[in-house]
């Protein structure tokens, strides 16, 4: 690593330089392995200057920093300053230039950057160092003065905006009326006595939105608020600025929806401008290494001649494809150059790259670079690739796939056999199919998904701002922006579906409605529109949609995450099951790879038409009508079980007994009281009435306060033994008749729920025994069917050591064992209150979402202690966490978990997975 200079990198050290000194000599003090303390940007910036591309110098003030100055109230920390000062006056020396000399002055540009890549941080600040004295060195040193003013603006007007928080479009409706004055169309007809004359009203416009209450340090003049002068003062706001993003409530948004931690901080880089605007020799751009909508191994990405960065991510121009740098004669060498550069970035960091550029005059520079943000389909077919390649192996490929992305490739698409009314086309953002209905602004998309309807965000461009309304949209539309611009990166890292760059539609946000060029079709607000982000095409109405399937680059991949997860000889096998009660999901989840059923809930199997049956079982006072009502449940049952142990021949099928209370199964006591009174009303007499008000009083009589601790599963076995007699006899007498009757090799294993008395599980068990027995004799078969327990009590694993001496398998139900740890009732606890839990930071994480610690160790101790006493015991984990990336790494890992099971399309999610946890578990091994 280059130090420079003898300048050594202590723990304390706070800001660190990179590029060449004025000798051309490296003096970097980082690299990219120190992205936790210089950023993502901070360290490849230092790491591409280690490997001798072109980067401007600057240094980077570390995420420490920033949270130090967070932590103290917005006060910096002690020496930070005056290391600060220092850097600067470094720099100043490599460059022989100086902040705001009206001369040949030194400019800045300033960004954010966490070690996460933040769409909500703080923008850009180009330009810094320029005032009414630097802008004449600029002039001076280019011989060119529309430049420099036309500099000068642009950085008056993002300094404003972005540190200041003036809002832009007051700098937006000045520029409008200049070019309206000047009779041009475009910001670059401009002349300089326009641009500088913009330059004096910016300042005005600053001066007459920005109270010095909140920045005394700025001066005043005739009792306003001044523009900045001092270049050092404009760094160091521009600084704190970036510090002060970091909790912007844009920022928190995208941090809680990503899963990123508020203590880890922003970094800030402090870096030599170089300019994409100096006419047509030079341009600007963002480009990857390869498609990130599809993986096509092609260099993708935009550019503009004559302009600066801000403009392509912007979407303000429409821009270039990169494919056509090289064809301009003014910038073929260094779009030859660029080309060559993006090889060797992707072949040193073995991914696809992220990268932007400024060629200034003909000469290249390097100003960001990163491991690119891409779709699911292109993660999956750039990992295949690289593997054909030879560039990584099999197991980092598995490693690299984002298991949350796999979502985008289960989502439905377009059923293209149906008629589509194609309204516009524009740029294929961010892949797969949606449909809703138009809305013009962001707090519109979350009041109309408040109200549960589906809509798409309709914009002329998307910023920051917009998030909270992207988040919660099923699509995204724009009419401005590349395949690089904002909306285009925030939802292809959401994998919602975009179009952007519809140049047809022109929108009206005040007016709420689209006009459609070269047609008379106006949409409004509340139209149904679909949108497919594949294709770049806009439809009119709601077109059907239908779900991808397991094929090409995606089977591939977890092809080889079953070989990783199922390997033996690495340790123990991670399993995947399905949590399934009926014949169609196990056929999908068979088809999304499933190996076995791991919770099929018996009580779904009660409803629709036949909650009547259970009802009459529950509410009669008569046995033969008991009676008459569990052989129904019988034969039904049976059938169903048929159905499901046909369908998964020679696989397990855990079958779990009645679980919920048997009040769930009743009419709804307030319905039935309101019909009651309604009859009342109408004079219905009492012979009439009698029935339904003693129907009323047998609900009443069942009534719990807490029903969820109440009478409900194992106690349901034990309070009414004909339940789970028949349900036993059911699951035995279809696997009997297809072992007799079809050849088939069912295998259903029965579960017992909410055990936590040894004895409980004894006395269910002896029930099942007896009939498993008697189905044998009947149908003259040997059958052998598991009898394990379902752990979602806190006692239960304290006493797992003794419910595994009766018990061949434990299945945990996280999702009662999380309520009956923490005391949270999920439904309340979910619309109450752990929302602001997570808002003040009481929680980290959602403990009904993500595991919490404590009941891993739960988990964990019950399987020690279980397999302590049965060591071929197997364990599961069936709760809705078993289909949780960052929970299935931990039961694997953590619990020595032998098999997860969740809803069918988390099948493919939860199979990667696990594969990463075995592989997780054997970098451990090995470090």
């Amino acid at each position: 690593m280059g130090r420079g200079r003898g300048i050594a990198v202590t723990d304390e050290q706070r800001v660190f330089r990179f590029g060449s000194d004025e000798h051309g000599n490296d003096v970097t003090e980082g690299d990219a392995s120190m992205k936790y303390r210089l950023g993502g940007k901070g360290a490849n910036l230092a790491e591409m200057a280690r490997i001798g591309l072109p980067v401007p110098p600057g240094f980077t003030i570390t995420c420490q920093t920033c949270t130090a100055y967070a932590n103290a109230g917005n006060v910096w920390p002690e020496g930070a300053l005056s290391e600060i000062d220092e850097a600067v006056e470094d720099l100043e020396s490599r460059l022989g230039k100086r902040l705001g000399d009206s001369h040949d002055p030194l400019l800045v540009s300033v960004r954010s950057g966490a070690p996460f890549s933040m769409p909500g941080m703080m923008d850009t600040v180009l330009n810094l160092g320029l005032n009414d004295e630097s802008v004449q060195g600029l002039i001076a040193q280019t011989e060119n003065p529309r430049f420099a003013w036309d500099s000068y603006r642009r950085f008056i007007q993002m300094f404003s905006n972005v540190v200041m928080g003036v809002d832009a479009d007051l700098f937006e409706n000045a520029l409008t009326q200049r070019r309206l004055v000047a009779g041009v169309r475009a910001d670059s007809d401009l002349s300089a006595d326009d641009l500088q004359e913009l330059v004096i009203e910016f300042k005005e416009i600053f001066s007459e939105n920005v109270s010095q209450t909140a920045y005394p340090e700025l001066d005043l003049s005739n009792g306003r608020v001044q523009f900045p002068r001092d270049p050092r003062l404009q760094l160091r706001l521009a600084i704190q600025a970036v510090f002060g993003s970091w909790m912007n409530e844009r920022a928190c948004l995208y941090r809680k929806h990503n899963s990123i931690s508020d203590d880890l901080g922003t970094a800030v880089n402090v870096q030599v401008m170089v300019f994409g605007n100096k006419g047509n020799t030079s341009a600007t751009g963002v480009a990857f290494t390869r498609n990130p909508a599809d993986g096509t191994h092609e260099f993708y990405g935009d550019f503009l001649v004559n302009a600066q960065g801000e403009d392509v991510v912007a979407g303000i121009r429409n821009t270039e494809p990169i494919s056509d740098l090289v064809g301009i004669p003014e910038l073929a060498a260094a779009g030859r150059q660029l080309e060559e550069t993006f090889v060797i970035l992707e072949n040193h960091y073995r991914d696809m790259c992220d990268i932007e550029f400024t060629i200034e005059q003909g000469r290249l520079w390097m100003l960001q670079t990163r491991v690119g943000k891409r779709t699911a389909q292109a993660a999956l077919k750039i990992a295949v690739d690289m593997v054909e390649e030879g560039l990584i192996s099999r197991e980092e490929a598995v490693s690299r796939i984002d298991p949350a992305q796999l979502d985008q490739l289960l989502h439905p698409q377009f059923d293209m056999t149906a008629k589509l009314d194609i309204l516009a086309r524009g740029l294929n953002a961010s892949p797969g199919a949606a449909v809703g209905e138009i809305v013009f602004s962001s707090d519109d998309a979350v009041a109309a998904a408040e109200e549960g309807r589906s809509v798409v965000l309709v914009r002329w461009e998307t910023n920051p701002d917009d998030l909270k309304g992207m988040t919660v949209a099923e699509g995204i539309l724009t009419s401005h922006g590349g395949k690089t611009s904002h909306a285009a990166v925030i939802a292809r890292g959401m994998g919602t579906p975009c179009v952007c760059g519809v140049e047809a539609f022109h929108i009206d946000a005040v007016k709420k409605e689209v006009r459609i060029e070269g047609s008379d079709h106006i949409l409004h607000e509340g139209d149904v529109i679909s949108i497919d982000g594949a294709q770049g095409i806009v439809v009119a109405g709601a077109v059907p949609l239908v779900s991808a399937e397991m094929t090409g680059d995606l089977d591939t991949v977890l092809s080889w995450a079953d070989e990783i997860r199922l390997d033996t000889t690495s340790g123990r096998a991670h399993h995947v099951r399905v949590n399934a009660d009926n014949p169609s999901d196990a056929q999908l989840a068979l088809s999304f790879g499933a190996e076995a059923i791991g919770l099929c809930r018996t009580e779904h199997m009660f409803l629709g038409e036949r909650k009547d049956i259970i009802q009459s079982f529950i509410l009669s006072d008569t046995d033969t009508v008991r009676i008459h009502a569990l052989d129904e449940l019988l034969r039904v049952q049976t059938e169903d079980f048929l159905e499901i142990f046909r369908t998964m021949n020679g696989r397990s099928v855990v079958v779990r007994l009645i679980d919920p209370p048997l009040h769930e199964f009743l009419d709804d006591p307030r319905e039935l009281a309101i019909e009651i009174a309604r009859l009342e009303a109408l004079g219905a007499t009492e012979d009439e009435l009698a029935e339904k008000r003693a129907l009323l009083r047998r609900i009443d009589g069942m009534a719990e306060s807490n029903p969820m601790l109440g009478l409900r599963g194992v106690r349901l076995s034990i309070v009414y033994p004909d339940l789970p007699l028949m349900q036993v006899r059911a699951i035995a007498t279809a696997a009997a008749r297809l072992i007799r009757d079809e050849g088939l090799d069912p295998k259903p294993e029965i579960m017992i729920p909410l055990v936590s008395i040894t004895e409980e599980h004894v006395q269910t068990r002896a029930i099942a025994e007896q009939v498993l027995k008697e189905v044998e004799r009947e149908y003259g078969v040997s059958l052998e069917i598991p009898i394990g327990t379902m752990v979602e009590l806190p006692r239960a694993c304290f006493v797992a050591g003794e419910i595994a001496k009766t018990s061949e398998f434990f299945c945990f139900g996280t999702n009662d064992l999380t309520q009956t740890t923490f005391g949270f009732s999920r439904d309340d606890a979910e619309s109450k209150f752990i929302p602001i839990y997570l808002h003040k930071k009481v929680l980290d994480d959602n403990p009904f979402e993500t595991i919490d610690e404590t009941v891993v160790d739960l988990v964990a101790m019950a399987v020690e202690r279980g397999r302590a006493v049965r060591p071929d015991m197997h364990f599961g984990v069936c709760g809705e966490h078993g289909g949780d990336p960052r929970s299935i790494l931990v039961f694997f890992n953590r619990a020595g978990v032998d098999y997860v099971s969740c809803s069918p399309y988390r099948v493919p999610i939860a199979r990667l997975c696990a594969a990463q946890a075995k592989l997780e578990a054997q970098s451990e091994r090995d470090a």
